[in-house]
Formats: structure tokens, sequence, C-alpha cells
């Protein structure tokens, strides 16, 4: 018959001491791989609510308003030897839309149907053909500043120039599409 071990004093005081104690963790582990939280594309964030302000402003002020600078327009980001090239024809202009005779609204969505084809099928430099606004009421180019501003809203814009006096002077404008 075995008889209980006894501890010694001290190891049963050590014991009593430690009881509840949690050993450290190991030093020499490393932790285990956790997939990092996802990204928050605070720039997009802040990009598309500065888009969405411009937008109730400009839907607020109405087509009435008056553009100071439409001759030419380029995308933020963009070097600015694009237009240079625009304007002296770098680019072969592929295509072109008429809109004489057409109403603000017609034009429009002429425009944007032309737009939409013209990026589809990979077109890159396009002229449109506004007018310089002569038989308007009041002579005052309706459809040329509404075009302008709509090709500025438009993504696939990335630049455009009035072009020279003999591709159209102040009645069209050359447009550079992404590719």
């Amino acid at each position: 018959m075995k008889r209980p071990r006894q501890e010694p004093e001290d190891l049963s005081l050590f014991r009593a001491e430690m009881r509840g104690v949690q050993p450290a963790p190991p030093s020499n582990r490393v932790p285990p791989y956790r997939e990092p939280p996802p990204a928050i594309p605070t720039k997009r964030i802040e990009d598309e609510r500065a888009v969405l302000v411009e937008l109730s402003r400009l839907a607020l002020d109405g087509d009435d308003v008056e553009i100071e600078e439409d001759r030419l327009f380029l995308r933020p980001g963009l070097p600015r030897d694009i237009l240079r090239k625009l304007r002296r024809s770098h680019w072969v202009i592929q295509d072109e839309l008429d809109l004489h005779g057409m109403t603000g609204d017609e034009a429009a969505i002429a425009t944007d149907t032309f737009l939409a084809e013209c990026v589809r099928v990979g077109t890159r430099c396009v002229r449109i053909i506004h007018g310089k606004g002569l038989r308007s009421k009041g002579k005052e180019p309706v459809l040329k500043h509404r075009i302008r501003k709509l090709l500025q809203r438009r993504d696939p814009v990335l630049a455009y120039v009035e072009p020279k006096s003999v591709d159209g002077g102040g009645g069209a404008v050359v447009v550079l599409l992404k590719g």
C-alpha cells in the first residue's frame, strides 16, 4: 500500500501564493495571421460628396447660367499639353455630330447618345457642331453653353477645345474621349 506523498512545506506555500496566476505567453512565437480590416476609401467618399454638392448646386442654378470660360476644358490631373495637342489636331477627328436645328433638350439627348456610341466603339476624338447661335432669340448661343457644360459633366470626356476657325471655331467643339 502506497502512502500519499507529502509535499515539502515550501512547495505548498508557493502553490498557494501562485493560485489564479496565468503563465505569460511565450516570447518566441508569432501571433496568428489576421486579415487586415478593409480600407476605407476616404478620398473617394470625399470626392463623391463634392460631386453631389456641385451637381445639386448646378441643378438649382439651372441651364441659364453663363459659363465665363467655356472655350476649353481639361479633366483635373491631366497634363495641359493635351489641350495644345487637341487644338493643333494631334488626334484625327474620327466622327462628328451636327446639332443645328435642334432644341436644347434634343441636342443634350443626341450628344449623350453620340458619346455613348463613341465610347462603345472606341472612338477617341470627335467634333460636335453646335453652331454659334446667330439665329436664336437674342442672338445668344444656347446650345453652345449647354453642350459644353454637359461635356464637362460626362466621365468619358477628358478634354475639349474650341477648334481653329477652319474647323468650326466658336460654333463647334473638339472632344477627346477616354481610350
